[in-house]
């Protein structure tokens, strides 16, 4: 899969970081912020960043690009790092320059911050929860529309690992898709013709269709909506010929019990889906 420790990864995250910089902008100040106009044109000042609850923090690249194209004197200066877990009333930001500036990037960059913080705090606790299992923790693809390479990132910032990145690095043959291709052999073997290198996943819900995964020789096998016995006994008969990936009905009250099973990870759409912002303020201190 599309692991983030790849150089082709970090070229696509990097021309993430750019893109929504440029779009972020583009939405929120369009031909110009007005209100802004309102402060003398040469006046200066210092601003600070704080969260108003504990979080960790993720997004220090968006928010740097951010203003890097809408004022390249502002100077940042980050108290945190991504992945730093911070306390509520924490400061993590000073920022220096125009104070039209800041005011006009104040909120795509909070935007930003609150949104990925969300999804590297929500992972966090997750990880947490689980920690000393030695179960992964991934995400999925229901993230937010256009932010998806973006809280993958965040995912990785709170401790988890993602899943495949898109429909490109990875095959996940679902029930449709069995269905389609004539069974769990029949697509699992022309995954391989199209792509040996890439890794293979088929969704399983019966105990038949997990035999039949397990003859096939997919890579992984997703149990979906399975009850906590019948993980057990899938991770019985699999018997490591397979990695087991645990899927639906997965939160915070399930995720331990679910982990005990002996499966290898657990996928969570909530981690990206489901994220309340963080409450985060910015406040010129001069």
């Amino acid at each position: 899969m599309f692991h983030q420790d790849a150089p082709a990864y970090h070229q696509k995250l990097a021309e993430e970081i750019r893109d929504a910089a440029a779009r972020l902008l583009a939405e929120d100040v369009g031909p110009g912020d007005i209100t802004a106009q309102l402060i003398p044109a040469g006046a200066s000042a210092r601003a600070r960043v704080i969260t108003r609850e504990a979080c960790v923090l993720c997004g220090v690249a968006w928010v740097d690009e951010l203003f890097r194209r809408l004022d390249a004197t502002v100077t940042l200066q980050w108290k945190a790092a991504d992945g730093d877990r911070l306390e509520a009333g924490q400061a993590f930001l000073e920022l220096a320059g125009s104070a039209r500036s800041l005011l006009t990037g104040e909120r795509a960059a909070l935007n930003l911050l609150q949104t990925l913080s969300a999804t590297a705090t929500r992972t966090r606790h997750y990880v947490d929860l689980i920690g000393d299992t030695g179960v992964r923790l991934l995400d999925t693809r229901k993230t937010l529309p256009g932010m998806r390479l973006a809280q993958k990132y965040a995912v990785g910032c709170g401790g988890g690992h993602n899943h495949r990145i898109g429909l490109w690095d990875a095959f996940l043959i679902k029930e449709n898709h069995i269905a389609a291709c004539g069974g769990i052999e029949a697509a699992v073997r022309e995954a391989r013709n199209i792509a040996r290198e890439l890794p293979v996943e088929v969704e399983v819900e019966t105990f038949a269709e997990l035999d039949q995964a397990l003859s096939a020789g997919a890579d992984i096998v997703m149990l979906d909506n399975f009850s906590l016995d019948d993980m057990r006994e899938a991770v019985r008969r699999s018997a490591g010929r397979a990695t087991l990936e645990a899927s639906g009905n997965v939160d915070e009250g399930t995720l331990r019990a679910i982990a005990e099973t002996g499966v290898d990870c657990i996928s969570s759409g909530a981690l990206t889906k489901d994220v309340k912002a963080i409450d985060l303020s910015m406040r010129i201190v001069e």
